[in-house]
């Protein structure tokens, strides 16, 4: 998301012809576009997205269940 953040800033200046953007070369403009299509490809192949969606709706699993454990007046396990 980072990448295509900067690209979108960049991809602005550059067409507004704001600072020393102005001048740069479109190629070095619009390479933040092709490392953020880097990124995905690598991060969908790896595993990297799916390993964060799981820890995160493992984290929200354990809340609740923390939650629900602190309603009853039970303790809650500690890790």
């Amino acid at each position: 998301m980072l990448f295509l953040g900067l690209g979108i800033v960049l991809l602005l200046l550059k067409y507004l012809e704001i600072g020393a953007v102005a001048a740069w070369d479109w190629w070095v403009v619009l390479s933040p576009f092709a490392l953020a299509v880097a990124w995905w490809t690598w991060a969908d192949w790896s595993g990297y997205t799916k390993r964060k969606a799981m820890e995160r709706e493992n984290a929200r699993k354990q809340a609740r269940i923390n939650k629900s454990r602190e309603a009853l007046g039970l303790k809650t396990r500690r890790r």
